[in-house]
């Protein structure tokens, strides 16, 4: 009799598992904007005074900060000791509170959780550059669940308000004419891509990046492109370009990426609707739909289970960009289970999943980069 109550129990606590993950997959955005919505009224006030670039204290990581987070390395890899090149880095949203539509930017919890994505995500960049990270008054995570309310666009740019500013501060601390890096994630990219329509594109600035690394936020080929000033990577040596992917396993939804893509106008003042979403492999560096399997996987940084560290896997997965503009990883790799969003959207993941890669990506378009700088100009042809 024990044994049979005790077999009902575990084949209750399976159906509810099995249940639980079908209404999770099915209606996930649904739970998410009724859990996560920002329930008070936008208030600029609330979210406190904006940040001082000048102070290294205003930066989550930064040259003169002893305890930055973007230095660190997994086992086996080092950071440059002394690199010459600059990365200007964007996080993704760090903050949850319903209570603000905006963080102050001394949030304790927002940074705490930031300097996590800055160890996973932006110290692939140290290898070849020092990391310049801004904290900033971030838009929180609800917003963009409710794109829609008009609070969330005066969110959005009073977010993108604190980047501009930071980005001043970045510029006028490099030498002049010094190339660098622009990165970002998430809200990070979306800052970005306005960021290089208002501030790079047309200008002598554009010459001067060695590439925008821009994931886990839609980007048009047709309507964004042609106005961010960069064109898409389509070889892996090349800089000056942009890259850019939505990571999903299999089967994937990607139904609400497309819907909040297409919601708006582009950056050409063009409707997204109908339009290409940018997809760049990371394993290849290239934006076409050609399948690099495991075995060209450098190396997947699979984070502890504080999300503090983690540890390099090579040939885990492949990649490859499909016909929906998704860049599909295949089966859920076994080694990244938690914070998994709707769809089988692996977006925290965009970049510890091809961590080594990109790496090693940052270090060809550097290299070229550095190279076209260094070359002397061709002499002038003889008039006939």
């Amino acid at each position: 009799m024990l044994a049979r109550r005790f077999l009902w129990v575990v084949t209750i606590l399976i159906l509810l598992a099995i249940t639980g993950l079908i209404t999770y997959y099915l209606f996930g955005v649904q739970i998410m904007r009724a859990a996560l919505s920002p329930s008070a009224p936008y208030s600029q006030e609330a979210a406190g005074p904006a940040p001082d670039y000048t102070d290294p204290a205003s930066w989550a990581a930064h040259p003169a900060r002893a305890d930055d987070p973007s230095r660190w390395t997994p086992e086996g890899v080092t950071a440059a000791t002394a690199p010459q090149i600059a990365t200007f880095y964007i996080p993704p949203t760090s903050f949850y509170d319903r209570k603000r539509w905006n963080a102050p930017f001394t949030d304790r919890s927002m940074n705490e959780q930031g300097d996590k994505f800055l160890r996973l995500q932006a110290s692939l960049f140290n290898g070849q550059t020092r990391v310049w990270a801004p904290k900033y008054r971030q838009a929180t995570f609800g917003t963009f669940l409710v794109l829609e309310n008009p609070d969330a666009p005066r969110a959005i740019a009073l977010a993108y308000a604190d980047i501009d500013a930071a980005f001043t501060a970045f510029l006028a601390a490099q030498p002049a004419d010094a190339p660098f890096i622009l990165a970002g994630h998430s809200q990070g990219s979306l800052h970005l891509y306005r960021l290089l329509a208002e501030r790079i594109a047309g200008t002598p600035l554009a010459a001067r990046v060695i590439a925008a690394y821009a994931p886990g936020w839609p980007l048009s080929v047709e309507a964004d492109l042609p106005a961010l000033g960069l064109p898409a990577c389509t070889a892996p040596s090349q800089s000056g370009c942009l890259l850019s992917w939505q990571s999903f396993a299999d089967p994937a939804d990607i139904a609400p990426i497309r819907e909040t893509f297409e919601a708006a106008p582009g950056y050409t003042g063009q409707p997204r609707a109908g339009t290409t979403m940018l997809c760049t492999n990371p394993l290849s560096g290239v934006t076409d739909t050609r399948k690099v399997d495991q075995t060209q996987n450098l190396g997947s940084l699979v984070p502890s289970l504080d999300f503090t560290s983690g540890s390099l896997v090579a040939k885990g997965l492949g990649a490859q960009c499909m016909a929906d503009d998704r860049l599909s990883i295949g089966e859920p790799p076994a080694e990244f289970t938690a914070f998994i969003l709707p769809g089988n959207n692996f977006h925290v993941y965009d970049y510890p999943l091809f961590w080594a890669n990109l790496r090693e990506d940052v270090a060809r378009r550097t290299a070229a980069a550095m190279a076209a700088v260094k070359a002397p100009p061709e002499p002038a042809s003889e008039a006939p």
